[in-house]
């Protein structure tokens, strides 16, 4: 039987030594930058007759909706037990999301049509 060869052993590199003039001082982080907010998510828009009946006539911004359609859920126990994801819609819900569960993820495109 043949035997492999071994590789010879890396030497370790040489540890740097220190000097006697100070080191630079550190660089300073630059501060954080706040999130910029997309202004589509932000411009007011008016919601359709049938999400009307569940957030209020008046203009919202896509976000605030979202936030309200929430509220309304949490507030009807909507959300399924079993399954914290799915949304199950009572009848005003229903005519908004054009089925009767929905997941969470979802609900954000189907608003987009009752947007305008």
């Amino acid at each position: 039987m043949a035997t492999a060869k071994k590789a010879p052993a890396k030497k370790a590199a040489p540890a740097k030594k220190a000097t006697t003039k100070s080191a630079p001082a550190a660089k300073k982080a630059a501060p954080a930058k706040k999130r910029a907010v997309n202004a589509a998510f932000m411009k007011p828009l008016t919601p359709s007759p049938a999400l009307a009946a569940v957030v209020g006539a008046k203009p919202l911004a896509r976000t605030e909706v979202v936030s309200q359609l929430w509220t309304y859920i949490k507030k009807h126990k909507l959300q399924d037990a079993t399954n914290k994801r799915n949304i199950n819609a009572d009848a005003k819900l229903k005519e908004v999301f054009g089925k009767a569960q929905v997941t969470m993820f979802e609900m954000a495109g189907l608003i987009g049509k009752h947007l305008s």
